[in-house]
């Protein structure tokens, strides 16, 4: 994780469109904002963003590995002791078929390389960048195994 860790915790809950997927204590949070990469830890300032398509990685442990996700964009709010992630689609690393975001992105890249007026371009780049995450999160999640 990009960011620094605490002793101190906040209360971090993640639900996505399918369900929640992670209420708990967390020392730390790393997400891409609409703006930016974000890195909230405990008593942050209230803030209130749109998250783009990216990697969120949040720490429960001292110890342990980052949690990874794949967020597909949603709505983060900050307050001093609470964080809440609206994902419109979310899901753990390990959980993500890699083969299927391979293809999204192969099919994308497709898209946006066609010639013509029937091609939704900026829909093309979203769903390119949604596949780049997601591939991301998996790359991610196997370097966390092989150690």
């Amino acid at each position: 994780m990009a960011i620094g860790v605490t002793q101190n915790t906040f209360q971090l809950n993640i639900v996505s469109a399918e369900g929640p997927l992670f209420s708990g204590k967390a020392h730390a949070l790393a997400i891409s904002g609409l703006d930016g990469e974000l890195g909230i830890r405990p008593g942050h300032s209230p803030l209130l963003s749109r998250i783009k398509p990216g990697v969120a990685y949040f720490q429960t442990d001292l110890k342990g590995d980052d949690e990874i996700l794949y967020i597909s964009g949603g709505i983060l709010e900050v307050q001093p002791s609470l964080v809440t992630v609206l994902a419109d689609t979310a899901m753990h690393g390990k959980d993500i078929d890699e083969a299927r975001a391979n293809e999204a992105r192969r099919a994308a890249e497709e898209n946006i390389n066609k010639q013509g007026n029937d091609i939704n371009f900026a829909q093309a780049q979203m769903d390119l960048a949604k596949a780049m995450a997601q591939l991301r999160a998996v790359e991610l999640t196997q370097k966390q195994r092989r150690r």
